[in-house]
């Protein structure tokens, strides 16, 4: 038995769908979550500045005594993920691998659609993991920059205007190439998920990154004894960003009011450090 909390951080607040499936799965578990709302997207932002912020989410983590870090941010994932677990002390899991290998074990027509960041969509990471697993596959990849945006400004309800708009603006390639498979590729996505599966149609499998990962993370915790010996659970958010805007969001997210579990921090410098 492990009774530390299990780390959890994402550029802002798209992880907590992910933080909320590993609650689910493991009731009994503490959680630390940190959205760095501050430096949210980290999309839109170089490799080399996803590894710094990434760096400085896992070092506020680590000083907290967690036992297991979960990067539920696709994009820094897809670019730091490497980089982080040869630093950690603690293992890390990411939500890259857990969700590629759902969507290959899924996909019954080998077409496999991929919704992402801009910086995950460079990045290949989604692509070649596939590509390694089950060569024959096919994969149609679409970067969509607003949908993260707007998750992070409380807008995904699947008849707001802006989000037909954009799902109208991402989605045609995915349906023109028959996939029968998506992975929502960043943890903001599933807030979206209803209107991408209507416009896809029921018969498409979404297959949500953080949700795959944090099934993958509770297996490894109970195969490793380290679940925790406690009973019930509770989790502490912290945030960079403005607390009243993390506050409102989350709400809408989780249908219930986190105010006094949220603390606001000040954002990181370059070492990690407040």
């Amino acid at each position: 038995m492990d009774n530390r909390a299990i780390g959890v951080f994402d550029s802002g607040l798209g992880g907590l769908t992910a933080a909320q499936e590993l609650a689910y799965l493991m009731p009994d578990e503490h959680i630390i979550y940190l959205g760095d709302s501050y430096n949210m997207p980290y999309g839109e932002k170089s490799r080399n500045e996803i590894i710094e912020m990434s760096r400085s989410d896992l070092h506020f983590l680590l000083n907290k005594d967690v036992k297991a870090v979960f990067v539920a941010c696709g994009t820094a994932t897809s670019n730091a993920l490497d980089i982080l677990a040869e630093e950690s002390p603690v293992p890390i899991f990411g939500v890259v691998e857990p969700a590629v290998r759902e969507a290959v074990s899924s996909t019954g027509n080998g077409r496999i659609g991929l919704l992402a960041t801009r910086a995950s969509v460079k990045a290949g990471t989604y692509e070649r993991l596939i590509s390694r697993l089950s060569p024959e596959l096919s994969v149609t990849t679409r970067a969509c920059p607003k949908f993260a945006t707007m998750v992070e400004d409380g807008i995904f309800d699947k008849n707001d205007e802006r989000v037909r708009e954009a799902v109208l603006e991402y989605l045609p390639p995915l349906k023109l190439a028959g996939v029968d498979t998506v992975i929502l590729g960043c943890t903001h996505y599933p807030l979206l998920a209803d209107v991408i599966s209507e416009y896809m149609g029921s018969d498409v499998k979404l297959i949500s990154a953080g949700a795959a990962a944090a099934r993958s993370l509770c297996a490894y915790l109970k195969e490793n004894a380290m679940t925790s010996g406690k009973k019930g659970s509770k989790t502490e958010y912290y945030t960079t960003g403005q607390t009243g805007c993390f506050a409102y969001t989350a709400k809408l997210m989780l249908k219930r009011d986190i105010s006094a579990e949220l603390t606001g921090i000040e954002p990181f410098d370059k070492g990690g450090n407040i």
